[in-house]
């Protein structure tokens, strides 16, 4: 097994991110150098602080196989996929004393999307847990016209907004990266093992923390550098003042990237950080995908304005099976009966057309009834 990866695997799992010190060592004498001397506690005081805690956990060639049994692969600084560009802010802000901001020692991936590629035309799009129904609308349509326009949608899997921007790349059939704060085999919202599941088939899902990891709160704030760090671009569609979604635009502000921030009701409690991040200069107004290219794209991306827009979806639905998706609820299970009733489409062809709703990826069907995506 090579012994770069095997290195990189331990220092993994013995440093809890974010690990200056030690990606500082690793930067001067090599991950392989420096694991040995970590194993040996001949390293300097502040290495020592961020590894002695787990320095017998020398369990990298398991995490490995362990890994490789999930569909996860290592992806190291010395891989060609390695989103080095991407992740070069975070080194720079490191060396100027963030601490936060240092970079990752590895990324274990689960899917098929190759990182450089996937990161050098991306938007991250990421927002409040507890949105509001204009929030996930306006996060699935972002996401869903952007990755119409081939940018990759990043974001943390979490419920609200989040989920919305992932639900909205995949029904563009786009690429989108969620990145975990837990390894990368376990789903975190459990509700949205199907969810990450279908990001891994499409896009990958990322985490710096090996297998078997589980979610910690401190670790949401360490895993939301790497979303700013990995996007071109930060939009936040509804944050409260103190939030997540906050502490994300404030890492990719820091790391010089492009914040937009997306205006709600002003009466609305989750719109106030959007309001305070653009009233304070921090973001930029957002209102459309426009805005969104302006800020994140090179010159010749934004659309012809005579262009027709992307497929949906729904295109090519009859307008009986339309009334029907138009009445399945995303997060209630619903009965063939209720559903003809909210759409008035006859009980007989609410029960014929639900299969062919399944079949296009446009209803699951749940115990309770079904639900539609």
């Amino acid at each position: 097994m090579d012994e770069v990866r095997l290195a990189r695997a331990y220092l993994s799992r013995v440093a809890e991110p974010p690990a200056g010190a030690l990606g500082v060592l690793v930067e001067h004498l090599g991950p392989v150098e420096s694991a040995e001397l970590v194993r040996r506690g001949e390293v300097p005081r502040a290495v020592l602080d961020e590894t002695s805690a787990r320095v017998g956990q020398d369990i990298a060639a398991e995490d490995l196989a362990k890994a490789a049994d999930a569909g996860i692969r290592l992806v190291t600084p010395e891989d060609d996929e390695w989103p080095a560009w991407a992740l070069l802010p975070l080194a720079n802000a490191r060396d100027r004393g963030l601490r936060w901001a240092a970079p990752p020692l590895a990324l274990w991936v689960r899917g098929p999307a190759l990182l450089d590629d996937a990161v050098r035309r991306s938007a991250a799009v990421v927002g409040a847990r507890a949105a509001s129904a204009y929030g996930e609308h306006t996060a699935a349509e972002f996401a869903y016209e952007l990755a119409g326009q081939s940018v990759t949608i990043v974001s943390g899997a979490a419920f609200g907004i989040d989920g919305a921007a992932h639900r909205g790349a995949l029904a563009a059939r786009g690429t989108t990266l969620a990145i975990l704060a837990c390894g990368a085999d376990i789903s975190y919202p459990a509700a949205h093992t199907t969810l990450l599941d279908h990001v891994a088939k499409e896009g990958a899902v990322i985490s710096e923390y090996p297998p078997g990891t589980t979610p910690a709160k401190y670790r949401f704030l360490v895993r939301n550098r790497l979303i700013a760090a990995l996007a071109v671009g930060t939009v936040v569609v509804e944050a409260g003042r103190r939030s997540g979604a906050r502490n994300t635009a404030a890492s990719a502000a820091a790391l010089g990237k492009a914040v937009l921030a997306v205006p709600g009701p002003v009466s609305s409690p989750v719109s106030q950080g959007c309001h305070d991040l653009i009233r304070s200069g921090t973001a930029t107004l957002a209102t459309s995908v426009p805005d969104i290219l302006e800020a994140i794209g090179a010159i010749g991306d934004l659309p012809d304005p005579q262009a027709p827009p992307p497929p949906r979806p729904t295109d090519g639905l009859s307008p009986q099976a339309l009334q029907l998706h138009d009445a399945l609820s995303r997060a209630t299970p619903t009965t063939p009966e209720h559903l003809a009733r909210a759409s008035g489409v006859p009980l007989g062809r609410v029960r014929a057309l639900l299969p062919e709703l399944e079949l296009t990826g446009l209803a699951t069907r749940a115990e309770e009834g079904w639900l539609g995506t």
